[in-house]
């Protein structure tokens, strides 16, 4: 009861939600785009456990807290600069998401062959593999996540019913977002780039420098605003071409 009537608690509880809701952003444009291939019914269930396993992480890490201070200590020193297991954990992170998004532009701009139907997707893009590599990310994002969990709120109950709530918003908006994306698929190339972006930032912050997300998210917001202006006025040029008034 101390917690419900604590209003340093709720005020902890409101922005921890609220920051671990946007690092979640970065989980379900993932999601969103690693699925995208396969069929729609194993789509949605890869989604599904991809979250559950994102918040069974994040709950195992917050309750493992004193192993997870741990892992910010250095383990060595290469031309004056400390590496500690998060470090490297992140340019690993970093790097997948480089590449992976690379990956998946070069698919975008060579096109698939003709005879591959949507739902019929490449082995790479097969249910197993796509659950192997959420697994993968889950792990990079929640350790930076916890870290950050870590940094803000005293209390592990409030950290891990941030978490819930945060893991909830992208369960709800992870099936939106994966149906604008296959709507409107110039905003693939978009939500790859801001991955690019992502990566980088891990990296980076692996390497000791730190670029604040602020910054990123805040291109991103300008870019994706003027995507829907783009498709407003693409959605507009074809209404006049078929006879129809906007």
């Amino acid at each position: 009861m101390e917690l419900l009537t604590d209003p340093n608690v709720w005020a902890s509880f409101v922005a921890l939600s609220a920051l671990e809701i946007v690092l979640g952003i970065d989980n379900v444009i993932f999601l969103s785009i690693i699925t995208e291939k396969l069929p729609p019914d194993q789509a949605k269930r890869a989604r599904q456990i991809g979250l559950a396993l994102a918040l069974v992480f994040r709950i195992v890490l917050l309750l493992s807290i004193f192993w997870i201070i741990g892992m910010t200590r250095p383990l060595f020193e290469v031309f004056g600069q400390d590496f500690s297991v998060r470090d490297l954990i992140l340019i690993a992170g970093g790097l997948f998401l480089i590449v992976k998004a690379t990956q998946e532009v070069h698919a975008e701009i060579e096109g698939e062959d003709e005879h591959e139907e949507k739902g019929k997707a490449p082995v790479a893009a097969a249910f197993s593999a796509v659950i192997a590599q959420i697994v993968v990310i889950d792990a990079i994002f929640s350790i930076d996540s916890i870290i950050t969990a870590v940094g803000m709120a005293e209390r592990v109950e409030v950290m891990i019913a941030a978490v819930i709530l945060a893991i909830g918003v992208m369960y709800v908006a992870a099936e939106t977002v994966a149906a604008f994306i296959e709507r409107h698929p110039t905003t693939k190339m978009l939500a790859l780039t801001f991955l690019m972006l992502v990566g980088m930032a891990l990296v980076a912050d692996g390497f000791g420098f730190h670029i604040p997300r602020s910054y990123i998210y805040s291109a991103m917001a300008f870019a994706a605003a003027t995507e829907v202006f783009n498709i407003m006025a693409i959605r507009r040029r074809k209404l006049r071409r078929g006879g129809k008034r906007p």
